[in-house]
């Protein structure tokens, strides 16, 4: 009778085993993201003494992984606070200020480019607005490409890390563009069109400009957690953009495509809509159906719009009332499905919030099942003017607070 040994139990195939050498190595790893991530989410800066009494770790233990944040520019020390008592004064540890991500967006009306360091703070941008509807693909990158590199330019230093592209369309989760009705693009790899240097020589990774942009209310600052975890996000352009938040995370479904709040059916023998669809919500609170409702030029500045609204009775005030119907029959299904509590509302629809809200609140009463219990609240965004490319960068710091080993051992 032979027997076998654990030895050769642990090499047949399909049992997996990690040597000493390899679990330490994991370990660490998970530890100095964990020291990371505690130190980021932070309201108030900690010591290393309250990082090891957050973790559970050891002094001695988060000391070693802080000194290698430090070595590699994701921490920082500031001067130790002082202490009434005996006692060694406690050095504050903050995120980084020299690793910066590029956050890169092209919109219907604008390209910008956008870097922005590890505690939030926005290093150098560039936003060039024109009418980009209907513009071909490859000059509008090259464009952007252009403006990504002045933006670089002045990065002082920053250690770039990554970069993001966010688009007004449907991106799959291999970065491709399928389609962007408004810029009328269809079926393109951007990352292969845009060039190399336009990034700092990092990889760029595309995503959904909604998506991106409710990225920047779910994050008060990379690793930090925003007031709001679980929403609805309203992309208020020439189109509507959408994205649905819970529990502080982005919900993109199975292909990367959930959100697609503005090509919602509203009314099925409604205005056709440039997605193929008819009565899509964005034909009754995208920018241009609402001048076109308030019979201004399609160029007028949502600014000017929203002046003529609260101005009193009119087309424009009428416009409004029709956007808030609209919305509240595609929202009310959303929060009937999803169970969210908040509705934010970003781009022109945050500038009109405050109109938008009455008639907004009394559609979501009578439609929400819950909203005997919980009516949604309403808030405006703050008025970023290209939110995409903030959450295109903040997405890329995320994951080095996620994952800091990459860079440390770099």
């Amino acid at each position: 009778m032979s027997t076998t040994t654990s030895d050769e139990l642990g090499s047949r195939p399909g049992r997996e085993t990690l040597s000493p050498g390899a679990r330490q190595s994991t370990l660490r790893e998970s530890n100095l993201a964990l020291v990371a991530r505690t130190i980021y989410a932070a309201q108030s800066p900690l010591s290393r003494a309250g990082v090891a009494a957050r973790t559970a770790m050891t002094r001695s233990t988060v000391s070693r992984l802080v000194d290698d944040l430090l070595a590699a520019g994701l921490v920082a020390e500031r001067e130790p606070t002082t202490v009434a008592g005996p006692g060694r004064p406690a050095t504050p540890l903050v995120p980084g200020s020299g690793v910066a991500a590029l956050g890169l967006q092209v919109n219907a009306s604008y390209l910008a480019a956008r870097l922005v360091d590890l505690r939030g703070h926005v290093v150098a941008e560039r936003v060039e607005y024109d009418d980009l509807v209907g513009c071909e693909p490859v000059p509008t990158l090259k464009r952007l490409g252009v403006v990504a590199a002045q933006v670089l330019a002045e990065a002082q230093g920053a250690r770039v890390v990554g970069a993001g592209l966010a688009l007004p369309g449907i991106v799959s989760s291999s970065g491709r563009l399928l389609r962007a009705p408004n810029l009328g693009w269809s079926d393109l790899a951007p990352g292969e069109l845009l060039d190399a240097g336009a990034t700092g020589g990092v990889p760029l990774r595309v995503g959904n400009e909604a998506d991106l942009a409710a990225l920047t209310v779910a994050l008060a600052a990379p690793g930090r957690p925003g007031r709001l975890a679980d929403f609805v996000y309203l992309s208020g352009e020439i189109g509507i953009g959408g994205a649905a938040v819970l529990d502080g995370r982005v919900m993109t479904g199975r292909h990367g495509w959930a959100g697609e709040v503005g090509h919602v059916c509203v009314d099925p023998n409604g205005p056709g809509c440039r997605c193929g669809s008819t009565g899509c919500l964005e034909q009754y609170a995208g920018r241009q159906a609402l001048l076109a409702a308030a019979g201004l030029p399609a160029g007028t500045a949502a600014a000017q719009f929203a002046q003529d609204a609260r101005s009193g009775p009119g087309p424009a005030r009428d416009a409004v009332a029709r956007a808030a119907w609209a919305l509240g029959i595609a929202l009310a299904g959303v929060v009937n499905v999803l169970d969210i509590p908040a509705i934010v509302l970003g781009g022109h629809l945050g500038q009109i919030a405050d109109l938008l809200r009455p008639d907004l609140e009394r559609q979501l009463r009578r439609r929400v099942l819950s909203a005997r219990w919980v009516v949604p609240s309403i808030e405006a965004a703050d008025g970023d003017p290209a939110p995409g490319a903030t959450g295109a960068a903040l997405q890329q710091l995320t994951a080095v607070v996620d994952d800091p080993s990459r860079w440390v051992d770099a």
